[in-house]
């Protein structure tokens, strides 16, 4: 299946903070995610919606620990606060194509999962595309808000 967000698919705009980390393709990772998405918006005085933000971060982390799931491999997660004061979630997982991906309405038929749907009602922006090396990554876009993280 071809990426049909990818030709639109913005470069990220100059980080004023970035922060990645790598978690296990395991279901815990999700719950990892939230836990360290939330600590790491409030470190920054991040002035956008965190309880969106945390939910975009884990609905992709568990698609990426079930769906992209590769014996050996961990899945990559990284926030980055925009000069624009939004938040760019980037989630990797070392599985080429995305499948379901361009289905209205929520994840690939028989998936039985929503978490594509609420992905794309919380973000302004969601696309994903492939590495040069191995896999792809989903980039979501919030909005952000006020904040002393700003110049």
């Amino acid at each position: 299946m071809t990426n049909p967000g990818a030709s639109s698919l913005p470069s990220t705009p100059h980080p004023t903070r970035d922060w990645s980390t790598s978690y296990p393709m395991t279901p815990g990772a999700a719950r990892l995610a939230r836990t360290h998405t939330r600590r790491r918006l409030a470190g920054w005085q991040w002035g956008g919606d965190v309880d969106d933000a945390v939910l975009v971060v884990s609905e992709l982390v568990a698609n990426a620990a079930r769906h992209g799931r590769v014996a050996g491999h961990h899945l990559w997660l990284r926030l980055a606060l925009a000069g624009d004061g939004g938040l760019v979630v980037d989630v990797s997982d070392p599985v080429r194509g995305f499948p379901g991906f361009g289905v209205r309405g929520g994840d690939a038929p028989g998936e039985g999962g929503r978490g594509l749907l609420v992905v794309r009602q919380l973000t302004y922006e969601l696309a994903w595309f492939p590495r040069a090396a191995q896999g792809k990554t989903v980039r979501a876009r919030l909005r952000g808000g006020p904040g002393p993280w700003r110049g």
